[in-house]
């Protein structure tokens, strides 16, 4: 770097120099190439007026660098820096963490996404004026972080060389209402945490994050919705209102928060990471099976994660293999490419697979729904039916899954499974192993009592224990369309569960659960078809599912 950047960068602290070298070993990095200094509270300005501030981690050696950039709306501080930043700059790539508009430092409103796309293109503007640019840049982070990447890629400048998603959505609009459902506990939980993120310490902050399922769920239970984010105290939040009082994603309000084109044409080469159990999964694949379908250099690892438990001790390693195979830096050691263009963790069997392409070509196995609450694997010579009843004012509680809290991802079903609304189909005990690669599909007959309904599918592992273990689920709404008369009888409810990949073990059971409702992770339907906001009462239904005889009900598993 030039003098003048000698002079005004500081050297990291000794607590961060320990920290990222304790974590180069645990996480089985290259050795480093050099020591990091840094440019606090860099100054980029936007077109509007407003000024971004960053903070620049750069190699001690001479300059230009390959960089590395990182929007965030989460600031910059140490810890996030430490393993965020620090890895990568030791290596040899200038590494850019900045504060997204309105947050730590940096001008204007925040308002969430919406001016990504733009302050994302002036950022590189600023860029292309450093002295340790050397041209080449990339873009990384979660999240978030992963969205901003999206916006910027809607019209990629052509320093843009790879960019490195983990559990990043491209549609916030989607991800908000995932199903067709508002998603409660995750919007509710991350306003909640950006609304008083900068009135609260980092350590009170990774608290308030870890309690806020617990402190967030009497709020959410209470009726009606309009204003419960003024209830969580902090800085306002006009978004979450917003979001309620535009439940149609057809409406173009929704716009300003997708940057899906930039996934249909964007040719940037992409490593994306997700989890399973994460929020943005089927966006995950929804962009990788984009990219490849169009050629582009696309890898994926897609692991046993929730959302706040993703393992950087595989994402920082596949992360920096990426940047050397991109951006190349001298003196690296030499990066073998990607071997498997995909890599997946089977749960169950607790092992990572290689493959070539996702969803693999599997074969397909199928049980039928039986009225004694059998999964069979033929479909019953006599027709039947079983019937549960789902009250929106006592609805049926959510456990794990999805969701943005410490309790995500696997559980133990058990005790959800002996409510009377929930119901469950179950095989016998297994004698082989059965391993799922791939979307689980779901075909019900189905008669409702009432038009205004959701059921919620989940298929489960049960253990020679008896332990009920979570492995996809997902909610579909029955609501009828504006102006439509639901047909009298039973329906056909027919849907693909998100892909995983599972092992079920010889003497394990398959279960399909299926109940009304996942309470609070997706907002109760009331059963009236009123505005999602302003509902303060709810009408039970009643749900008969028909089995066996001519009109069959089942699950087909896509087994490897």
């Amino acid at each position: 770097m030039s003098r003048l950047d000698r002079t005004s960068a500081q050297p990291l602290s000794r607590a961060a120099r320990a920290t990222a070298a304790a974590l180069g070993r645990r996480w089985k990095l290259p050795a480093p190439l050099s020591a990091v200094q840094v440019l606090r509270d860099q100054d980029a300005p936007m077109r509007d007026g407003a000024t971004l501030r960053a903070d620049v981690y750069l190699p001690s050696t001479d300059g230009p660098h390959p960089t590395v950039l990182l929007r965030s709306p989460y600031g910059r501080g140490a810890a996030f820096a430490v393993s965020m930043a620090v890895p990568f700059a030791e290596r040899g790539y200038a590494v850019v963490m900045q504060s997204v508009r309105g947050t730590f430092g940096s001008g204007g409103e925040f308002s969430p996404v919406v001016n990504e796309e733009h302050d994302g293109q002036d950022t590189v503007v600023w860029l292309r004026e450093q002295p340790w640019f050397d041209g080449r840049l990339a873009t990384l982070g979660p999240s978030y972080l992963g969205y901003t990447q999206w916006a910027l890629a809607l019209d990629p400048p052509p320093e843009l060389k790879a960019m490195i998603l983990h559990i990043g959505p491209h549609d916030l609009a989607q991800a908000g209402m995932i199903d067709g459902a508002f998603q409660l506990t995750n919007l509710s939980i991350w306003t909640d945490l950006i609304v008083h993120q900068e009135q609260v310490g980092f350590l009170r902050g990774l608290i308030r994050l870890g309690t806020a399922e617990r402190r967030l769920t009497p709020f959410l239970g209470d009726l009606p919705l309009q204003g419960l984010a003024e209830r969580f105290g902090g800085n306002p939040a006009p978004w979450f209102d917003e979001w309620l009082s535009h439940p149609d994603l057809t409406d173009p309000y929704w716009d300003r928060y997708r940057a899906t084109p930039a996934v249909h044409s964007s040719t940037v080469p992409t490593l994306l990471i997700g989890g399973w159990q994460d929020w943005f999964v089927e966006q995950t694949l929804y962009q990788y099976a984009a990219l490849r379908d169009r050629g582009v250099d696309v890898g994926m690892t897609i692991g046993p994660w929730a959302h706040l438990g993703i393992d950087p001790a595989v994402t920082t390693p596949e992360s920096l293999a990426w940047l050397n195979t991109h951006l190349p830096v001298a003196g690296a050691a030499e990066t073998e490419p990607r071997k498997a263009r995909v890599q997946v963790f089977v749960t169950g069997a607790r092992t990572w697979r290689k493959l070539p392409d996702w969803p693999p070509a599997p074969t397909d196995r199928t049980w039928y729904l039986a009225p004694d609450g059998r999964l069979a694997d033929d479909v019953p010579v006599e027709a039947g039916e079983t019937s549960f009843r789902y009250d929106p004012m006592d609805p049926t509680p959510s456990v794990g899954g999805r969701v943005l809290a410490g309790s995500a991802g696997q559980r133990d079903n058990r005790e959800l499974e002996a409510r009377d609304d929930v119901c469950t189909f179950t095989t016998s005990a297994l004698r082989t192993p059965v391993e799922v690669q791939g979307g689980v599909r779901v075909r019900l007959h189905v008669e409702s009592d009432n038009p205004y309904a959701d059921l919620f599918l989940r298929l489960c592992d049960v253990e020679p224990s008896g332990k009920s273990i979570n492995v996809t689920d997902r909610l579909v709404r029955l609501d009828p369309a504006p102006g439509e008369q639901p047909a009298p009888g039973p329906r056909v409810v027919e849907t693909t569960l998100p892909d995983v990949a599972h092992r079920f073990r010889a003497g394990h059971q398959i279960r399909l659960q299926v109940s009304g409702g996942a309470h609070p992770r997706y907002a109760r339907n009331m059963g009236t078809g009123e505005p999602l906001g302003q509902a303060a009462l709810g009408v039970p239904v009643t749900h008969r599912i028909c089995s066996g005889g001519a009109a069959p009900s089942s699950v087909t598993l896509p087994t490897a």
